[in-house]
């Protein structure tokens, strides 16, 4: 498996890591937990050593799948968790309010390293800006809890280039986590070069465009109430016609690489910067397999150029969120 680094930071990690929100949130129903045990251990097997989660994913159930899992194999593990939402009894994705007053702050790490089964987290993310509560006192609660050994890295998580600077000054981040992908290019203008700035790595979410970019899905696709996918402007039948042109470009590329259109788009960001390390999620095996296999692709420079201006030609049709929580993010 090959490895990267996250920024100027000594946090290495394998060149992809496993987004696991997927197993208990948000697309459809929380998965079988021994099927998602079980594939977690395949991950580790395979070399993936870098693996995210997060309180509100279930809430508190996928740290607590992480935690079974991942506990006998520690030592060979990255465990990345997050903290700033006060938690809604309702649990829909979305209707959490922001919080990250210092005193929360402290209080999800404890119950977080209970629910992981470890003894300190290796990276510890806000997961969006609380604008009520300033961002230098953020990141000083993050710095005691670094300094008490229960926080190895601070990381944030959709924050814009101006509240990283501030953070970064008290707290110096690890890691940028956001969305970027070919069909969700906002970080390329600030984000990107303040990250290269900075030293900082860059942790792209939804590098697979929510699965839209792997090419099995289009307008005919049904998406369930509880796949909150069917809440997005981009998945409504209409724009993901319109965005097809995007998936055809890829499934061009990916036939003169023997690869498959998802491969091409992780490769493609692995191509960005030898500081980004994304991190697909999956709840099957042969999608992990898949992803993994992109790490054995390779893009020319031609190849890159073409997919540039290629794409440049194409508008990408729908919003990322609703306005509601759109607002949320690049505070």
């Amino acid at each position: 498996m090959q490895t990267r680094t996250l920024g100027n930071s000594n946090l290495q990690v394998s060149a992809l890591g496993l987004g696991c929100m997927g197993m208990s949130f948000s697309y459809g129903p929380p998965k079988d937990k021994q099927q998602m045990i079980t594939l977690l251990h395949a991950a580790v097997d395979r070399g993936i050593t870098f693996f995210d989660t997060a309180e509100v994913y279930g809430p508190f159930t996928n740290e607590e799948l992480l935690g079974e899992a991942l506990s006998p194999v520690r030592d060979k593990v990255v465990i990345a968790t997050k903290f700033g939402f006060q938690m809604n009894p309702e649990g829909k994705p979305g209707s959490h309010s922001l919080n990250s007053r210092p005193e929360h702050i402290k209080a999800v790490a404890d119950a977080s390293l209970k629910r992981l089964r470890i003894d300190v987290i290796d990276l510890f993310y806000q997961h969006r800006v609380d604008p009520s509560v300033p961002i230098e006192d953020v990141a000083g609660a993050v710095k005691d809890l670094i300094h008490a050994g229960k926080v190895r890295h601070f990381g944030m998580s959709e924050a814009a280039a101006k509240t990283i600077r501030r953070a970064h000054a008290v707290q110096p981040l690890t890691a940028l986590q956001s969305e970027y992908s070919l069909w969700t290019r906002g970080p390329e203008a600030e984000i990107i070069p303040t990250l290269e700035e900075l030293g900082i790595g860059f942790v792209p979410y939804s590098p697979l465009g929510k699965g839209f970019l792997t090419g099995k899905m289009d307008e005919t696709t049904s998406l369930g109430k509880d796949d909150f996918r069917s809440t997005l402007p981009r998945f409504t039948p209409e724009a993901m016609r319109a965005n097809q042109a995007l998936v055809d470009l890829l499934t061009a590329i990916a036939k003169n690489k023997n690869a498959t259109p998802a491969q091409i788009a992780l490769t493609w960001l692995l191509a960005q910067k030898p500081w980004i390390v994304p991190i697909p999620g999956t709840t099957k095996l042969s999608r992990l397999d898949e992803n993994i296999g992109a790490l054995n692709v390779s893009l020319t420079s031609a190849d890159l150029d073409e997919i540039e201006s290629a794409a440049a030609a194409i508008h990408i049709e729908g919003a990322r969120y609703p306005e509601h929580i759109e607002k949320m993010t690049g505070l």
